[in-house]
């Protein structure tokens, strides 16, 4: 009898430390998780607030028969490249609210509700076809309806700027 007293014991020993090292191992895992979720937050946020953009008013965004032409300078520090994740949102004046979507400038055909990036200022030889720091790009958005009287551009990040067409 004492040996199976024993053997029970040895088994119920086992059985807590496994389960131990299970609860342990399963919170030092969520922790870690937890961990990298608020690194990967703070630096999204780091470099949201390092992105700054600007509506360029020399020269002032301008209406052309169905396009609206302006310039985008990037007046932060992050390079600016994820233009498929960057919205343009306008208003007419009344209470409608138009969307653009950017396609690359091979696909853009004056569609309504599309805008493209039509040229740089300059180009940069490390980042090609990004906004560089400092560095001015020329848009196009293409707008069914009555023309716009205000717009806005929204980065990826949701950093934003706007501006009144006179």
């Amino acid at each position: 009898m004492a040996v199976a007293d024993l053997i029970g014991a040895a088994v119920g020993i086992i059985l807590l430390v496994l389960v131990a090292y299970i609860l342990v191992g399963s919170v030092l895992s969520t922790a870690q998780i937890v961990t990298n979720a608020q690194k990967s937050a703070t630096l999204l946020e780091e470099i949201q607030l390092k992105t700054n953009i600007a509506i360029s008013q020399s020269p002032p965004p301008s209406v052309n028969g169905n396009l609206l032409a302006f310039n985008v300078t990037n007046t932060g520090s992050v390079v600016i490249s994820d233009f498929s994740h960057m919205d343009i949102l306008s208003n007419d004046g009344t209470a409608v609210y138009s969307y653009y979507k950017y396609v690359p400038a091979q696909s853009f055909s004056n569609v309504p509700g599309t805008w493209t990036i039509t040229g740089f200022d300059q180009t940069s030889p490390i980042h090609s076809g990004a906004l560089d720091p400092s560095v001015t790009m020329h848009c196009t958005a293409a707008y069914a309806g009555n023309a716009p009287v205000w717009f806005q551009i929204t980065a990826g990040n949701g950093v934003y700027t706007s501006a009144y067409l006179s």
